[in-house]
């Protein structure tokens, strides 16, 4: 839709005036009609939750209203469908109120009108203290068996404290996550799907169901039945982790210091003996120069990780009553899905690559042309997926497991974050799939880590940049070894069933593989000089 600034400006200086009572507001269609004009457009695109900055809006249709209220206070919920010019939308969560103190208002105005003769702007309510505290307290007091629209929950996990205060949690990107009290955290979800999302189904089960300590505990839920009576979970009420930051900004800093003793202890990178690949270590077997140049610490916390990710994944896979966790084997359907889901992907990627090969340079560019020069060995890769070879079992997983999605507290981690990959669909997220999918994301994560620290200190470290990339594979060895030497352990002592060596090692390789090709589009698009990273990824797998 055209913009028109004449009309917006008239909109922001002569509010409309609407004789009706705000309770019966949605009902009236002249404020819907003024109300999804470009006035929310321009709001909603600046949002940083907006998740389709990159397609150009054509317009809104209200798609849901429903109320969020006590006895005293009424707000609206909304589910906006956004449509877009390339012939598909998003659906968002907006909850409104209407004030009249400009104070209140801030920049947070949508649309300035007047109700019932009282000039005011309509904002979004989640800005309102008295709209948080509304909130909290219909979880604190929601009964159970709930039967109306709207639809509160409480675990038996939520302290029955009354309101003290409420806080936005800081800069995210696609939701809004509010601190009660310094000890829950209500995230709010903003890109809405018709269903219950994977966060709230997977922090339930693992923190309720299963007594998983190592992922914040659930507290709370508010649900809504849509006009088809299809469940859409629109927030997730938590327990806050007091934490130390998360484990990838925790790697960095000591790989640094890994980085740094390649010249406190004048280190011979050529004469360092490298693992064999997918080779299960404890941390006795490492060799003395390994343990000399790096230390005990690093591999002490993968371990640990270890340890925690074994834990959740034994947990997803104990399940046998209810059927959404219950484990399954692969079968044809499966390996359908996931073949037709990555040729796509992978044909994106390689047209990004042919695209974007003018920003490359050095490594990344020679890797980029292996890339495309092996094109058809990659594809095969993937079509290569015979699931009448494989014995192990599928669950449901993280699906978006990165070092970003851990927190470190002390010298433990806890799990964070289960709405799945960004790109896939609801339903895509909800696939059970292969334990060792994420751990090839936590893998990739550390391969990040490694070049991220490179690039970050290149300036500081006295060796060249093939140097460092050099210490660099060795140490990424090292660590995904000693974290397979504890996680394949405690799943085997489980009775999880991940498959035998040669399994393991090939799903691995495949997830692997996957991985790297769906980070390469991101970097290309976004700091073309990362590319290197998932290129090397990629190549690491086709060229063993």
């Amino acid at each position: 839709m055209a913009k028109q600034p004449t009309k917006t400006t008239k909109l922001q200086q002569a509010p409309f005036n609407f004789d009706v009572p705000w309770e019966e507001l949605m009902e009236n269609k002249d404020f819907v009609k003024i109300f999804l004009s470009e006035v929310l457009e321009d709001y909603i695109v600046r949002q940083r939750w907006y998740g389709g900055k990159s397609s150009k809006l054509k317009y809104i249709e209200l798609s849901e209203y429903f109320r969020i209220q006590n006895k005293e206070e009424v707000y609206y919920g909304l589910i906006l469908e956004v449509n877009f010019y390339e012939a598909f939308f998003q659906n968002y969560f907006l909850p409104i109120a209407f004030v009249t103190d400009e104070n209140f208002a801030k920049d947070d105005r949508i649309l300035p009108i007047s109700i019932q003769n009282h000039e005011g702007f309509i904002i979004d309510a989640i800005n309102l203290e008295a709209f948080r505290r509304v909130v909290y307290e219909r979880i604190r007091t929601a009964v159970p068996n709930d039967t109306t629209r709207v639809q509160y929950y409480k675990s038996h996990l939520f302290e029955d404290t009354d309101y003290e205060s409420s806080r936005f949690m800081g800069l995210e990107q696609s939701n809004t996550s509010i601190i009660y009290n310094d000890t829950c955290v209500l995230k709010f979800f903003r890109r809405i799907y018709p269903d219950r999302n994977p966060d709230y189904e997977m922090s339930r089960f693992l923190s309720e169901r299963k007594g998983f300590k190592n992922v914040p505990g659930y507290l709370g839920s508010i649900q809504i039945k849509d006009h088809e009576g299809v469940n859409i979970t629109i927030g997730l009420m938590q327990e806050l982790v007091p934490n130390d930051g998360d484990a990838f900004d925790y790697f960095l800093k000591e790989i640094h210091k890994v980085f740094l003793n390649l010249e406190q202890k004048s280190i011979d990178i050529q004469g360092l003996p490298i693992s064999k690949r997918f080779h299960r270590l404890s941390i006795s077997d490492i060799p003395p120069q390994i343990i000399d140049w790096v230390g005990l610490n690093l591999f002490i916390k993968v371990q640990k990780l270890a340890e925690r990710t074994a834990e959740m994944h034994i947990a997803l896979g104990s399940e046998f009553e209810d059927t959404a966790f219950e484990p399954t084997r692969f079968n044809g359907d499966y390996t359908v899905w996931l073949k037709n889901r990555l040729l796509y992907q992978f044909q994106n990627r390689l047209n990004s690559v042919e695209n974007n090969l003018h920003k490359l340079d050095g490594l990344a560019l020679e890797l980029a042309e292996e890339f495309l020069e092996k094109k058809n060995e990659v594809r095969k890769r993937f079509v290569n997926f015979d699931w009448t070879q494989l014995r192990g079992e599928r669950l449901r997983v993280h699906g978006d497991y990165h070092l970003g999605q851990v927190l470190v507290k002390d010298d433990d981690f806890y799990i964070i974050d289960f709405e799945g990959e960004p790109e896939s669909t609801i339903q895509d997220r909800k696939v059970k799939q292969p334990p060792l999918k994420d751990v090839a994301g936590l893998f990739r994560s550390f391969h990040y880590a490694i070049y991220a620290t490179i690039f970050n200190n290149i300036d500081t470290y006295k060796h060249s940049q093939e140097q460092l990339f050099e210490a660099g594979e060795v140490l990424y060895r090292y660590l995904k070894n000693v974290f397979l030497g504890t996680y394949v352990q405690l799943i085997k002592d489980a009775n999880i069933n991940i498959g035998y060596q040669q399994e393991r090692i090939f799903l691995l390789k495949y997830a692997l593989l996957e991985k790297a090709v769906y980070e390469l589009g991101y970097e290309l698009n976004s700091r073309p000089r990362w590319a290197v990273i998932p290129l090397k990824g990629i190549s690491n797998i086709i060229n063993h």
